[in-house]
């Protein structure tokens, strides 16, 4: 799985490596199962700090995305609780619809953007 992490940008470096490992799970690139590679070898791989990789594998953790296994390390285990993630989804739709719409967006476009995105994730 190919990590980018962008430097200069204002978003924390360990929200975007959790960010990476959700999108690499949606499109399928990392599977159930998968582990992830250790935190010192993807901290030397990207050139960041363990404990920065540390916090991003911690927050998927909590976030129901990977277990963390004392021999196989970071494993791809989805804990798949609908109603809490459709309700987190809800949370961060709410104000990304509101900026749209203080955009001028509309329900079309909105709709078609949806469709779109969602086409480009695997579902199991």
């Amino acid at each position: 799985m190919l990590i980018e992490i962008d430097f200069n940008s204002d978003e924390a470096i360990y929200i975007q490596l959790r960010n990476q490992i959700i999108l690499g799970i949606a499109t399928a690139t990392v599977r159930e199962g998968d582990s992830l590679p250790s935190v010192r070898q993807l901290a030397e791989t990207i050139g960041i700090n363990m404990h920065t990789v540390n916090k991003a594998y911690s927050v998927l953790k909590q976030e129901g995305f990977i277990s963390l296994d004392k021999r196989r390390g970071a494993v791809i285990a989805l804990d798949v609780d609908k109603m809490k993630a459709l309700e987190e989804m809800r949370e961060q739709l709410q104000l990304i619809l509101a900026k749209g719409c203080c955009r001028n967006i509309t329900r079309e476009e909105v709709h078609e953007l949806v469709d779109d995105l969602f086409d480009t994730y695997s579902f199991m």
